[in-house]
């Protein structure tokens, strides 16, 4: 993976602070699905047609939060061309650090569950997380994919633990020369409901 020194742009500017949150337990039980520890999460929609030779695939790895563990999705990205491409950012097309589009919900590198701040029994984060100025890239061969996990919590903007209702995220994967100029791009989303 190479990376590149640049100020990113739209939601990964300078220094950006997201703020999680997302509950287990507490007066929000009774929107939980019986025998599960947080909301149910299934994949509403995908905006998966780009116009651009790249293949992209969302699923779910883990469709429920519980008190160890917050939902997971992995993201899958393929090269559908017969020649090798520099893809980028490489964190944000793999929504890593992507908030939905009403700021309630973001999507984190999956890691271990003392990884981020969080309340107790609460996948609430109770600091904001600072990303990095780099433009990273990735290359991926003819053919070749690539996957990442990603965990899903709820903002301080949110109402509660992981709150339920319809959410969708965007994002933009761009086709980048050596240098990481754009030379392609193309935006692909998400919808995910939580009940």
């Amino acid at each position: 993976m190479q990376s590149r020194r640049r100020y990113l742009h739209g939601s990964l500017g300078t220094a950006l602070l997201v703020g999680l949150a997302g509950c287990i337990g507490g007066d929000d039980d009774e929107t939980r699905p019986t025998g599960t520890g947080g909301p149910g999460v299934s994949i509403a929609s995908v905006t998966d047609d780009l116009d651009i030779p790249i293949d992209v695939a969302v699923e779910l790895v883990r469709d429920a939060a519980t008190a160890e563990q917050p939902p997971r999705l992995r993201t899958t990205l393929t090269n559908t061309s017969d020649e090798p491409v520099q893809v980028g950012e490489g964190r944000a097309v793999h929504f890593e650090y992507v908030n939905d589009t009403d700021g309630l919900l973001t999507l984190l590198p999956a890691a271990s569950p003392d990884e981020y701040p969080v309340e107790p029994d609460c996948w609430r984060l109770t600091d904001g997380i600072a990303i990095t100025e780099e433009y990273r890239t990735f290359e991926l061969a003819a053919g070749e994919s690539q996957s990442r996990d990603v965990d899903l919590y709820a903002t301080q903007d949110a109402d509660g633990c992981l709150p339920v209702g319809e959410y969708s995220f965007e994002t933009t994967v761009s086709i980048v020369d050596d240098e990481a100029a754009q030379e392609a791009s193309a935006t692909w989303g998400f919808s995910l409901t939580l009940e």
